[in-house]
């Protein structure tokens, strides 16, 4: 999603939350001084990871799997990562705003995936204790204004930044797996209402069309 696309549905997510942009770019400061040695890449090295499928896995996934089931590249969202390394597959890429399950993230990092570590204003505690963990290649994300060496694709929730993101690497189809987009997935310490309404920003971003499947 192109900046000047993003910034309006950004300014109404930060309205229909009461969400501050100024605690998000502070945490997007924060990210980036504590990722200041870390292995972080650039876009063209990042686009490496991607081709013209993809499969993206949400945080309702589960079961059992094999690497050749799903095409293109593993796009694991958040905890959707323990899923497929409990099943023996590291994703190809992990999209995170370090929340749930970090550790199977930091596993999978360790084994070369590529992680995009986001920043919000809610999450400078998780930036602290975990971003700086991450030993394989990795993209840092804002959905502010973006500084250097933070990047922004778009999106609001891992599931849907991590559609954001296939798509600005050139994925002309997206398979979502794991993606109920009705019935959020109870999180200790969240509350389901607020969840169900970042849902449905989530549906909203990630829309539908021929380059999307559902499976």
């Amino acid at each position: 999603m192109r900046p000047d696309e993003w910034e309006p549905v950004y300014t109404e997510i930060l309205a229909d939350f009461g969400y501050s942009r100024l605690d998000d770019e502070a945490s997007t400061r924060l990210l980036a001084a504590v990722m200041m040695n870390a292995d972080l890449i650039g876009e063209d090295t990042a686009s490496g990871y991607f081709g013209e499928e993809a499969t993206v896995f949400g945080p309702a996934f589960r079961g059992d799997i094999r690497r050749d089931m799903f095409p293109g590249t593993l796009i694991s969202a958040g905890d959707a990562t323990g899923a497929l390394m409990k099943a023996g597959i590291c994703p190809d890429v992990i999209v995170t705003d370090l929340d749930g399950d970090v550790q199977m993230q930091k596993e999978a990092s360790g084994k070369g995936a590529l992680t995009f570590i986001h920043a919000h204003g809610d999450n400078a505690d998780g930036i602290m204790e975990h971003a700086k963990d991450f030993k394989g290649p990795v993209v840092l994300t804002t959905q502010s204004v973006p500084s250097r060496p933070l990047v922004n694709y778009g999106g609001f929730t891992d599931g849907d930044r991590a559609v954001c993101i296939a798509r600005h690497f050139g994925a002309l189809r997206i398979h979502l797996a794991g993606f109920d987009l009705t019935s959020p997935v109870a999180k200790d310490g969240s509350d389901p209402a607020v969840k169900a309404r970042k849902l449905k920003w989530a549906e909203r971003i990630i829309g539908s069309g021929p380059g999307i499947i559902r499976i």
